[in-house]
């Protein structure tokens, strides 16, 4: 399943987004003024930088907490909801609920992982089967055997695969095999040699010999062990595919008959799958050239690298769920060095999400009761619909779209889905045992299940009802495959939204993030999904050029965007966030015109309210990050900064020059004909 996501990464120290049960008045009253005004710096014109104008002075006086790696207004909506999850969490550990109830699940498992002396006290225990079975391999046709039957993990260290949606046939399940079998951010990282890239290899290889070490291997040969992991993977990132080559959903698209994927690589497929549960007779292969590349490793690398490899990956998978000291490794290598972290998060904040990431869908039906209101849905159906009335007339209008392929433009605008708030029906758990002692099986016992309901979808019809997010996520993404967007309850508060807002923070907030992910289906590479979600060429190709040429107009805009004096954004690897920018902006925005506030002039806190919506989507976007965090963010991430998130679409947008007085003497003046516009 492709999900196109806005980054959990975003920022307002200053603003009040928390509940308002346990404030002061002072500070409820606060929350009433949605535009945070102490976070402006006003020595900024809002013609050369409107991030920094709306957030500069926040910006300037924020520090980063300790154990995150970038703050801001998605990170404390965060903070605040994972305070209210963690509170459903104690109320469920302490019901002394029946065996087998949604409460009795979620409270044990997080009770389970909470306790930390029984956690020490079992060690490495719970995983010393698993250690001497990797250790009892002979040879790669053994490591085969392992990988296939293992149900743990099936597909070990170097078969990654999922069962979702064919993107040719969006009525059929089937298992997509992609490439893996490394742990450093992206292919380039095993071969750059600036200092920066250098320092996250060495960090990496001294986790990996840490956790052989805690392990029980001595710190010698857990030295070479890393050393030899490092020389394997480098080999393997030659054949992988850049994070730009991974945007072309056609490129990435091998479909083979089970019986022909010898030809990608020669073994027994057949029986590899059987012995996996997986039962198809036909086989997606995003990436053939790494399982080529896999499989003559797999066959001249001495069978002891291999078993390191795969012991590596079993205790890189379980480290969560052990001691503390394979906790602190994981977090010198994945918190600090990748990220900046100073400090771990709490253990209880880690429990809320290993909860969350396991039995979402059982939490997720008291966190909605709790926390969501019918009201909000409401608001935000109303929101949504008319969205997408304005898209649809964007597209009518559209002066470089023929009309044949407006038509089916138009069709599959007619037929997108809006999920929003939580699923309307809930998955089932019933196969899972949760042992309020046992928080190591608790986390196999649920990983089990989400197996076994993964591989059973390739017997059953596809199921677009199916979330691939939990209700407490800040977060909202695109689906081309089923043609969807959706919209967790999790985001749907402060400053996103809010049903005491005024239309513009509204329509600014979460009406941008509504837009956004509407264009992601009309983006570079949701628009190659027909209106059904299939991944199929329904454009008469000179308006295909024409989307491409105008396209490119972004990508050389955001190519000259710099950070570190060294790094550029890459238009290409962003292209499709950045034209869910540009096209959420202009989509939002002529949402908001059909409101009353919209078509007046009355002004409120001295503001039009053409500037408070402006205002709005600069204040989403309000984050702070560490630079370790942003360097690995320039390489693969592909949503921009969020310092571009802002200027990069204001600039290309010309209500925005009207509200602030924008002039060609100004930073973020673009002359029209050189402006970025495709929906």
């Amino acid at each position: 399943m492709i999900l196109k996501k806005l980054p959990i990464l975003l920022a307002a120290g200053a603003l009040l987004f928390a509940c308002d049960k346990g404030k002061s008045s002072a500070e409820v009253e606060a929350r009433k003024s949605f535009v945070d005004f102490s976070g402006m710096d006003s020595t900024v014109s809002p013609g050369d930088d409107f991030f920094s104008y709306m957030n500069g002075k926040w910006l300037k006086n924020t520090k980063i907490p300790d154990d995150q790696s970038g703050w801001g207004s998605f990170y404390t909506l965060y903070e605040e909801n994972i305070t209210k999850t963690k509170a459903v969490l104690e109320e469920a550990a302490a019901s002394k609920a029946s065996e087998g109830t949604l409460e009795q699940k979620i409270g044990d498992f997080y009770a389970s992982g909470m306790d930390t002396v029984a956690i020490e006290k079992r060690g490495i225990e719970p995983i010393k089967k698993d250690l001497a079975d990797i250790a009892a391999i002979k040879d790669y046709k053994g490591y085969l055997e392992y990988v296939s039957t293992n149900e743990q993990n099936h597909g070990g260290a170097l078969f990654s695969f999922y069962v979702g949606t064919d993107d040719k046939n969006s009525s059929k399940n089937m298992v997509s095999f992609f490439q893996g079998g490394t742990g450093l951010p992206e292919k380039d990282y095993y071969t750059k040699k600036d200092p920066e890239t250098q320092k996250i290899r060495d960090a990496y290889t001294k986790y990996i010999s840490k956790l052989f070490v805690l392990s029980g291997t001595d710190e010698q040969s857990a030295n070479q062990q890393a050393k030899d992991i490092l020389a394997f993977e480098t080999k393997l990132a030659a054949s992988h595919k850049s994070p730009v080559e991974l945007r072309d959903p056609i490129k990435n698209y091998h479909k083979y008959a089970v019986a022909d994927l010898g030809k990608v690589y020669k073994m027994d497929w057949k029986t590899f799958l059987e012995k996996m549960l997986i039962k198809t007779d036909t086989v997606l292969v995003g990436q053939p050239e790494y399982y080529t590349a896999m499989g003559k490793l797999l066959e001249t690398t001495p069978i002891e690298t291999i078993k390191s490899v795969e012991k590596f990956a079993l205790l890189n998978n379980t480290s969560s769920y052990l001691g503390k000291g394979f906790g602190d490794a994981n977090f010198e290598y994945y918190g600090k060095a990748l990220s900046g972290q100073k400090a771990p998060s709490a253990r209880w904040k880690k429990l809320v999400n290993q909860t969350d990431g396991s039995l979402g869908e059982l939490l997720g039906q008291l966190w909605v009761k709790k926390y969501f209101t019918p009201e909000a849905k409401a608001r935000m159906l109303e929101l949504v619909s008319n969205l997408k009335k304005v898209y649809r007339g964007r597209i009518e209008k559209l002066d470089w779209m023929s009309a044949e392929t407006k038509a089916k433009a138009l069709v599959k605008m007619d037929k997108i889905v809006q999920k929003i708030g939580y699923p309307d029906k809930w998955k089932n758990y019933d196969d899972v045992t949760i042992s309020r002692d046992k928080y190591f099986e608790n986390a196999r016992a649920v990983g089990l299940h989400s197996y076994k309901e993964m591989v059973a979808k390739l017997q059953k019809p596809v199921d677009r009802s199916e979330w691939g997010m939990t209700p407490p996520t800040v977060n909202a993404y695109a689906n081309p495959a089923f043609n969807e967007i959706v919209f967790p309850a999790g985001i749907l508060q402060f400053p996103f939204f809010d049903n005491n807002a005024d239309d513009a923070m509204n329509y600014g907030g979460i009406g941008m993030v509504i837009g956004h992910e509407m264009t992601h289906l009309f983006d570079d590479q949701g628009r190659q999904y027909d209106a059904e979600g299939n991944l199929k060429d329904w454009w008469q190709p000179s308006d295909a050029q024409k989307f491409k040429d105008k396209s490119q107009v972004v990508v050389s805009q955001y190519n000259g965007f710099k950070m570190f004096g060294n790094m550029n954004v890459n238009g290409e690897l962003t292209l499709g966030e950045n034209l869910a920018d540009v096209g959420g902006l202009a989509i939002a925005y002529e949402a908001f015109k059909l409101t009353e506030q919209g078509k007046g002039d009355t002004k409120i806190e001295g503001l039009t309210p053409d500037q408070r919506f402006f205002m709005s989507m600069a204040q989403i976007w309000r984050i702070k990050n560490r630079d370790e965090t942003m360097r690995v963010r320039l390489t693969t991430d592909p949503h921009s900064p969020e310092l571009f998130r802002v200027n990069g679409p204001m600039s290309n947008f010309e209500p925005f020059y009207k509200a602030f007085n924008v002039t060609e003497k100004n930073k973020l003046f673009i002359p029209a004909d050189k402006r970025a516009k495709v929906w």
